[in-house]
């Protein structure tokens, strides 16, 4: 937890936050918004708010860490900038002491969101007047871009090349499709309902891929089951057909969004839910390895790790009483950032922990050597989880969530598969 903040951070705070887009969402139809570095926020429904603040605490490890609740408004600035602004709840100052609020700077120096382009203007180090000499420049420049996104909501499975020059995690901001649809549906919503309502509560939640430096990350829809116990018969029917369609039905886990950065060739692929219900299992199976896979080498460093986690959640799950985790996804994230060439002998010994692809893409006496790297696994989105403990739940559960345990244990088996597969 952060120290509580100083009059000085509660007085800037009070003055509201600029939220930006969360480039790294990549599934879902929730808006998912930046705070902070640290913190990200998304629009609090009551069932989700409820299983944070009664979470187990066993199940903590596995889940985002939940930093409290904000005010946020739909507002436009003199230039006519549509923004989401976050604000402390009226009265209600205990969210102040969780949050590192350290980075953010004042509104006037973050990034803002226009309702005349799809993507963000920078205005961080650039003055007003550098804007309307460039205005119409810009204005060439929004079209094509409008042209552009438009073309990237259509596509399923998207290679995106990286520009060689710059840093590739400051890339990341502009070429998320998901993100970019999710922010521009909520920016409509929210403008739609101006007139009628301008407060709306968003919840804080840890944001899982601020220690990457470039996030590749897999959502994973888990269970045989999507549908809440509260949907009507024609979400339900829609829910069901769509698992029914899906590898949702046959192993429990279906692919709902994807990014990673593919060193070989400098691309960014993103695949979608929309795609990701069209797989078969043999088909998400090979989505899987895509996922582990950076156009150079399998990262096979990760297997053992991500195995292990999934393991210990299951173990977690079916000592759950009466949870049922209905629509709810499963992120793996790890760091995509090629690692430091070393030098290694080229003794067969000191290079047996070296895969085909690495030894075939070095150069001379240089090679890709693995090394331990982080992966983590964390369960996400509990708009329509359940539990008896809840109380005014009219369907009370008994035991385990079997459709997403038996969705954890497929996802296992098929990730050791792709493990030994690629060792023989």
């Amino acid at each position: 937890m952060s120290p509580a903040f100083g009059a000085m951070e509660v007085e800037h705070y009070s003055k509201g936050v600029l939220l930006e887009p969360f480039v790294h969402q990549v599934g879902g139809h929730s808006c998912v918004l930046r705070f902070n570095d640290k913190t990200i926020c998304k629009p609090l429904i009551q069932r989700e708010h409820q299983f944070y603040e009664t979470l187990p605490t066993e199940m903590r490890k596995f889940t985002p860490q939940y930093e409290g609740v904000v005010s946020v408004s739909f507002e436009e600035d003199e230039d006519g900038n549509l923004c989401l602004i976050a604000y402390p709840l009226t009265g209600d100052h205990d969210n102040l002491e969780n949050l590192d609020n350290s980075d953010c700077e004042p509104k006037s120096k973050l990034l803002r969101w226009t309702n005349k382009k799809t993507m963000l203007l920078e205005n961080e180090k650039i003055s007003k007047e550098w804007v309307r000499q460039h205005r119409k420049e810009e204005k060439m420049k929004s079209h094509k871009l409008e042209e552009e996104f438009e073309w990237l909501k259509k596509s399923e499975v998207l290679y995106y090349t990286v520009e060689k020059k710059g840093n590739v995690s400051s890339q990341f901001k502009h070429h998320n499709p998901w993100s970019m649809k999710c922010h521009q549906q909520q920016l409509q919503r929210m403008k739609e309902n101006a007139k009628h309502r301008n407060q709306y509560k968003f919840i804080l939640l840890e944001n899982l891929t601020s220690r990457y430096e470039v996030p590749c990350v897999l959502d994973l829809k888990m269970g045989t089951r999507q549908h809440g116990d509260d949907a009507s018969e024609e979400k339900k029917a829609n829910q069901i057909r769509k698992c029914q369609q899906s590898t949702s039905a046959v192993i429990g886990v279906r692919v709902c969004g994807m990014q990673v950065y593919q060193a070989g060739t400098g691309q960014l692929m993103f695949m979608n839910k929309y795609h990701g219900r069209k797989l078969s299992v043999q088909g998400f199976k090979e989505a899987l390895y895509q996922f582990f896979h950076n156009g150079k080498y399998l990262r096979r460093e990760l297997f053992e790790s991500v195995i292990k986690k999934l393991t210990e959640l299951k173990s977690v799950l079916e000592k759950q009483e009466s949870y049922r985790f209905y629509s709810s996804s499963l992120l793996i994230i790890y760091d995509g950032k090629e690692r430091q060439e070393v030098a290694v002998d080229s003794d067969p010994e000191d290079l047996e922990d070296l895969s085909e692809e690495s030894s075939d893409e070095s150069a001379g006496a240089y090679a890709y050597k693995p090394t331990a790297s982080t992966v983590d696994v964390r369960m996400i989105d509990f708009a329509h989880t359940t539990c008896k403990y809840y109380g005014e739940d009219s369907v009370v559960h008994e035991g385990q969530d079997t459709g997403y345990v038996f969705g954890l244990q497929n996802l296992i088996d098929i990730i050791k598969e792709i493990r030994d597969e690629s060792s023989e």
